[in-house]
């Protein structure tokens, strides 16, 4: 006898890791995938026509602050949960929660937090956005909370994570980065270069020992120069790293996207949003790390310096739209870079692909790439899409 199947989404393009499936099935069982084919869906009691859908893996957020009014920088488990179900309403079935710069006792507090919501399921791991950062490209991390690498300190901050921590960008020209990148990939977490004033040959290196992320590449870190290429040059040419954009037209020019993805190539791509809580909220005044941000017409910018980008007020919904209408991107390269790659660059086995036995999380786009419904765990976040028969 078959297998009882409570739910099967039939009739859409289905995107697999190597392949698409036109027109295919998936039927959710539970939590989990079930079974999947092309074709015809199995007879089921509960059956969504997603016939002009695309049925893709739900997004893997490896950058985001936060969302829905609520940050990630908090030792309140409730504000936590609140920004991941912010996340999880745009498409984000998998969340690694970042911080920002702040004194090692208030991230020791904050970690805690996130690895009991990690441990409950809520985020799927930590990225430590600093406190390692130069300060010559700080951004919108606040200077005061600066410093180079200490062994002790590092140590201490990944045993305060409790196994959730899944990536630490640092600056790697500070005293003590290189040692500190072979900290973090020995304790199982991924090295990001960002926030960095490195030049080319001391990104070269860090690479050699073991960072394998470029941190919202372009953004805080030493531009292009064709006499000094720094860190841009030295992750572009690295195929083991994969390269963070942040696709919202503001943080990155549209042309100078299309030209990274023609060049470096779709499958090293990953999206992110790096959102912070003012993030679905409106326009207004917001906190990052201590920091005092003002939101007006989308854009967050520092408000002691308005040239200064804080974040973004991005979703991953929006991300994948706006690199299909801006960046000439398919839905399967797009739905990838937000999915696969992410998950594939952070080890996040249970994440990034839709296959039988794997967890049932995927949305449903249109070939505009507007979201048109997320399942998480095999549960609809918000109302079903469309009416089932």
């Amino acid at each position: 006898m078959s297998p009882s199947r409570e739910l099967v989404l039939g009739g859409g393009r289905v995107i697999l890791a190597d392949r698409v499936l036109t027109p295919g099935w998936v039927a959710v069982s539970g939590e989990q995938i079930e079974a999947l084919g092309s074709g015809p869906p199995p007879p089921s009691a509960s059956v969504v026509d997603c016939d002009g859908l695309w049925l893709v893996p739900g997004f893997v957020d490896m950058h985001v602050h936060g969302g829905g009014g609520a940050s990630f920088a908090s030792d309140d488990m409730h504000e936590i949960a609140r920004a991941a179900e912010f996340q999880r309403a745009h498409g984000a079935t998998s969340v690694i929660a970042s911080l920002v710069s702040a004194p090692l006792d208030a991230l020791e507090h904050q970690l805690a937090a996130l690895a009991s919501c990690a441990d409950a399921g809520l985020i799927a791991g930590v990225h430590l956005e600093g406190p390692w950062l130069s300060p010559v490209r700080c951004g919108a991390h606040d200077p005061r909370f600066l410093r180079a690498p200490d062994a002790g300190e590092v140590r201490k901050l990944l045993e305060a994570g409790r196994g959730c921590i899944r990536m630490v960008t640092l600056a790697p020209e500070l005293p003590g980065a290189l040692e500190a990148i072979r900290a973090i990939t020995a304790h199982g977490a991924v090295a990001a270069i960002g926030h960095t004033d490195a030049d080319y040959a001391q990104t070269r290196v860090a690479i050699e020992a073991g960072a394998r992320v470029a941190t919202h590449l372009f953004n805080a870190m030493r531009p292009l120069h064709h006499r000094e290429p720094g860190a841009v040059l030295g992750v572009l040419e690295d195929r083991r790293v994969t390269l963070e954009i942040i696709a919202d037209g503001l943080h990155v020019h549209d042309g100078l996207l299309r030209w990274l993805v023609a060049s470096a190539g779709a499958e090293r791509i990953a999206l992110i949003t790096d959102a912070i809580s003012a993030t679905g909220a409106g326009d207004g005044d917001y906190a990052l790390g201590g920091q005092r941000v003002v939101v007006r017409h989308g854009e967050a910018r520092l408000a002691v310096d308005q040239s200064t980008l804080a974040g973004s007020t991005l979703t991953m919904a929006a991300a994948v739209r706006h690199g299909v209408a801006k960046l000439g991107l398919e839905v399967e390269s797009a739905a990838r870079m937000a999915s696969q790659v992410p998950a594939r660059a952070l080890g996040l086995g249970g994440a990034g692909t839709l296959r039988v036995g794997g967890r049932a999380d995927l949305v449903l786009l249109d070939d505009a790439a507007t979201l048109h419904g997320t399942l998480w765990r095999g549960e609809w976040v918000g109302e079903p899409p469309r009416a089932t028969r």
